[in-house]
């Protein structure tokens, strides 16, 4: 077989828009706004007071390629754990904070990276902006001003009824101000709602309003299906549009999992370099091959892979071989036998009882050519 160039693209992938201009901040190691990577973050589920825990969630977080992570701090014990797991976390930790102001100095004189505070929940939040200011610049660290729709300060409920798209603006941008007056600039602000259209809505409206980096979420997102959806089209709009410097997916499920939603979402729009793609068909009544078994096992053989591979396992001969002609490697699958494809070339031809042996085997000899991604985890693409 003649050789391939399998070697990464010579120039960036092509993005649906350019990035807004936002400045730029950083959350230790990790540069948010400006021409930064649009990073992925999670939040521990465990009591942060049990270091040991936390830690090894963060650990598996960070393994799946969350770039920041951020922690509880409700009580006392939370608090002290702060500094071992802001100097053992391998990413940068951020405490979260709501209700108590001296958890906010706690959590700067701890070693994390940035605090994220929800002026809604912090009682006497607005009396303590220049000592927070001062303590977060004296100690390097950035914050979120993080606003909620179900933690929305009560003046402005009572001034738009409901938590709508202009109050949950006129908060951050209230907020915002405070701080700059103080000449603190290093943060960061998100407005989350539950409703994907609100959610839109506001950071439109905010993205307009100032240069701030913007954190984007849908809070309470749901269950794994649902909020998967829901984060996906509201990410998707914003972020195709250039608005969003930072991404935290909010689901009903392990943390790992927010992080493996949030990354494809970053790496269908060309934001975070691909990783291993499965290109594998929704089958249909021409299909001649089981492909849902076919695309699991080899999605399973491959786990881990860490170089952008285009895999296509195709099941008829509709679309089979034109998909498998263009990715990386790929089968066209029918009457018993599967045609392997490589770069668009036959190879060879395999009963079907080989052709997950043989993908893998192919994979594996084209990966060991091909230079490996960072961050990121397997995506999988139905056709």
């Amino acid at each position: 077989m003649s050789s391939v160039d399998l070697g990464l693209p010579s120039s960036p992938p092509p993005t649906l828009a350019k990035r807004r201009p936002s400045r730029k901040i950083r959350v230790g190691k990790v540069e948010v706004g400006g021409d930064a990577p649009v990073s992925v973050q999670s939040m521990t589920t465990t009591v942060t007071a049990d270091v040991n825990s936390t830690l090894q969630q963060i650990a598996e977080l960070t393994a799946a390629g969350c770039d920041i992570v951020r922690v509880a701090c409700p009580s006392p014990d939370d608090a002290e754990a702060l500094p071992a797991i802001a100097q053992k976390s391998q990413i940068p930790v951020i405490a979260d904070i709501h209700f108590q102001p001296k958890y906010v100095y706690a959590a700067i004189d701890a070693g994390c990276a940035a605090v994220r505070v929800n002026p809604g929940n912090i009682r006497k939040f607005d009396d303590q902006v220049k000592q927070i200011a001062q303590a977060a610049k004296d100690a390097g660290v950035s914050l979120r001003i993080g606003v909620n729709a179900g933690s929305l300060d009560k003046r402005l409920l009572e001034k738009y009824g409901k938590a709508t798209p202009e109050a949950l603006v006129e908060s951050a941008v209230w907020e915002a101000s405070l701080f700059e007056e103080h000449d603190f600039h290093d943060f960061k602000i998100s407005v989350k709602h539950n409703d994907p259209v609100v959610m839109v809505q506001a950071y439109e409206m905010l993205a307009e309003r100032g240069d701030w980096p913007l954190h984007l979420g849908v809070t309470e997102a749901g269950p794994a299906f649902q909020g998967t959806i829901k984060s996906a089209v509201a990410f998707g709009s914003l972020l195709s549009r250039g608005i969003g410097d930072t991404i935290r997916v909010s689901l009903s499920a392990p943390p790992v999992e927010e992080i493996k939603v949030g990354t494809q979402i970053l790496q269908s729009l060309n934001l975070r370099p691909r990783k291993l793609e499965i290109v594998s068909c929704p089958s249909c009544g021409r299909a001649q091959v089981d492909v849902y078994k076919l695309a699991d096992e080899v999605t399973a053989g491959l786990e881990g892979m860490e170089v952008p591979l285009r895999v296509a396992v195709m099941g008829c001969v509709v679309n089979g071989p034109g998909e498998a002609r263009e990715a990386d490697l790929g089968v066209a699958s029918g009457n018993g036998k599967g045609q392997i494809f490589v770069k668009g070339e036959v190879i060879k031809t395999v009963p079907e009882s080989q052709i997950v042996e043989t993908l893998i085997d192919e994979a594996m000899r084209i990966a060991e050519e091909m230079e490996p991604v960072e961050g990121g985890s397997p995506a999988v693409t139905v056709s």
